[in-house]
């Protein structure tokens, strides 16, 4: 389960931060045409977040999460992944995001990634960071492998294992690049201790810098406003982010 339409990032609204958004559309270097939405805080920012949703492709929660970034002086992106099938118009409830997300591929979804890289390095950004959720969780570690660039990749509750034959990122951790923060839910019913450790052993021995941590007891998309019961574990989570992304900016 990712999160509900209505969902909101559990992060406190800095009240009066000088900040300007704008929708946008990008185009990836294979011409694809991809919605994404911009947050940027009133002085020009060094550091740019590339936020990678979950299965459902950009919608307010992403663009929530990129109104916080920017509320704390860092530029953000959030981008969607369904350019290729379903265009860069806005969407009501009633998309049907799986048939599209079944039509993404790891080298398409990489491609988006390098065009949100690409605004935020040309709006100034000399250090950028990926942080991605469910499948933009796998995709944000997957990033790091993809020549980016990155100062490091964040990503909650993502799957690090292969999938349908396709490596993974801990099969893939000998090309990692950046350091790489992983917040995963102890009580997830899909992504396992198991993983989790396998992940945590592949990046050590490809001699990444790293942190896994698992949240006992939290489920997967516990990091929502209406998960009151995990507050605590969203706190110390958006705590590890930005502690993350100024030790290594």
């Amino acid at each position: 389960m990712c999160f509900a339409l209505d969902s909101l990032p559990p992060i406190p609204v800095i009240s009066g931060a000088a900040v300007s958004h704008d929708d946008l559309v990008l185009e990836a270097a294979d011409g694809n045409r991809l919605a994404a939405f911009q947050a940027v805080p009133e002085e020009p920012a060094a550091t740019g977040i590339v936020i990678l949703p979950d299965v459902r492709g950009l919608y307010r929660f992403y663009e929530e999460l990129a109104l916080r970034f920017a509320e704390r002086g860092y530029a953000a992106v959030a981008f969607d992944y369904f350019g290729r099938t379903a265009g860069v118009a806005k969407r009501d409830d009633e998309f049907d995001y799986k048939e599209h997300v079944e039509q993404t591929t790891p080298d398409g979804v990489q491609a988006d990634v390098a065009a949100a890289v690409a605004h935020l390095r040309a709006a100034g950004c000399t250090s950028i960071f990926t942080v991605g959720f469910c499948f933009g969780g796998r995709n944000s570690w997957l990033a790091a492998a993809a020549g980016h660039g990155l100062a490091g990749a964040i990503g909650f509750y993502g799957m690090p294992a292969a999938r349908n034959g396709v490596p993974g990122p801990a099969e893939r951790a000998a090309e990692i690049q950046a350091p790489i923060l992983a917040l995963q839910a102890g009580d997830d019913q899909n992504i396992t201790a198991e993983h989790n450790a396998a992940f945590d052993a592949a990046l050590t021995a490809a001699g990444v810098e790293h942190e896994v941590v698992t949240y006992d007891g939290a489920p997967h998309s516990f990091f929502d406003r209406k998960y009151e019961a995990f507050s605590s574990a969203s706190a110390d989570a958006w705590a590890r982010v930005l502690a993350f992304i100024e030790r290594h900016r």
